[in-house]
């Protein structure tokens, strides 16, 4: 994998499991109240991807988030435009007897 992975954690959503802490403890400690607190900038690397991923996975509420090249929230560039008309590809007849449509 040659993307970076970035991630993020909303300290607003952490109900304090540990689970974080206890995948990758050189990511993620825990505060006096038992919350997580992203240790570092976010950035992960190559070789320490697999525990943070594992952490990300096993956050029973989601406040881990992996931030993707684009930003969080926005959507990749769409794909660049062909000049094949998608209708030709469609196979009509089949599409017919499978589903049971009538012209």
């Amino acid at each position: 994998m040659s993307d970076k992975m970035r991630i993020k954690l909303d300290r607003t959503l952490c109900d304090g499991f540990g689970i974080c802490a206890k995948h990758a403890p050189e990511y993620f400690s825990l505060d006096d109240w038992g919350y997580a607190v992203l240790v570092g900038d976010g950035n992960i690397p190559e070789q320490d991807r697999d525990a943070v991923m594992r952490a990300l996975l096993d956050c029973p509420v989601h406040a881990i988030m992996e931030i993707n090249a684009h930003g969080p929230g926005e959507a990749p560039p769409p794909p660049p435009p062909t000049n094949e008309d998608p209708a030709e590809q469609l196979k009509v007849e089949d599409n017919e007897a499978e589903w049971g449509f009538t012209r």
